[in-house]
């Protein structure tokens, strides 16, 4: 784990074990850094100032921000455990950028997703940069790893959630449909592919989200992010 927040976030939720926590020396004075070393010492997790070059040395991204902490992995949770009381999940199918993984985490978490859907296969997972980005996300959310994303689809469906594609083309647009109650599963395709034609299949309904200029500009993780808060404002309103 690196990153202020993210390491911030890791001590504060306290989900996962944390061996050590290491600090680069010679720092200016933080609030963030403060927090770091009171939550450490309440949990008693070593905390340990060490010279720049050899936080450099065990960082694994190029800007840990001065801090690194060493913890057990997150532990993925079966895809069934995902499926009760009506819940927002994301389905990630075919991501490959860890920054761009790391991005739709961090939004999802903000939007109140309750979980997420990861392939085992030919997509990024939760490595230090993607975690990094996503700056304490990981620690709010469960994360489910799946063989294939069409067959957890079908999974998602037969347990009674919605499955809603985003896809630039789609002639539905995704401000038109009714998302404010019941289990949902928002679904993301790869940066330069989208929804494969197997995964679009399976999404219940596929939609859009409208775009007004001359030129598409939403990425996967800038399009993820506008359509899980319109999840979030349609719940949101339909609570009301």
């Amino acid at each position: 784990m690196e990153g202020r927040r993210a390491v911030l976030e890791l001590l504060a939720v306290g989900r996962r074990r944390v061996r050590r926590v290491l600090v680069a020396e010679g720092q200016e004075p933080s609030a963030t850094l403060d927090r770091i070393e009171r939550l450490a010492s309440l949990a008693r997790v070593p905390l340990e100032t060490v010279p720049r070059a050899r936080l450099a040395a065990q960082a694994k991204t190029g800007a840990p921000q001065g801090v690194v902490a060493l913890a057990e992995p997150c532990r993925p949770v079966p895809l069934a455990d995902l499926v009760a009381d009506d819940p927002f999940l994301l389905v990630v199918a075919g991501v490959t950028d860890p920054q761009n993984l790391g991005a739709l985490l961090r939004s999802a978490a903000g939007a109140g997703v309750n979980g997420v859907v990861l392939p085992k296969h030919r997509a990024a997972h939760l490595s230090p940069s993607a975690v990094k980005v996503a700056a304490g996300a990981v620690e709010h959310l469960d994360f489910a790893l799946v063989g294939g994303v069409p067959s957890a689809l079908a999974e998602l469906g037969a347990a009674g959630l919605r499955t809603v594609g985003l896809a630039a083309e789609a002639p539905q647009s995704l401000y038109r449909l009714d998302l404010a109650f019941g289990g949902l599963a928002l679904v993301v395709g790869g940066e330069e592919t989208g929804l494969s034609p197997l995964v679009r299949r399976r999404c219940e309904v596929v939609a859009a989200i409208p775009q007004h200029g001359g030129v598409p500009s939403l990425n996967v993780a800038a399009a993820a992010a506008v359509a899980c808060f319109e999840v979030a404002r349609q719940r949101a309103a339909g609570r009301r």
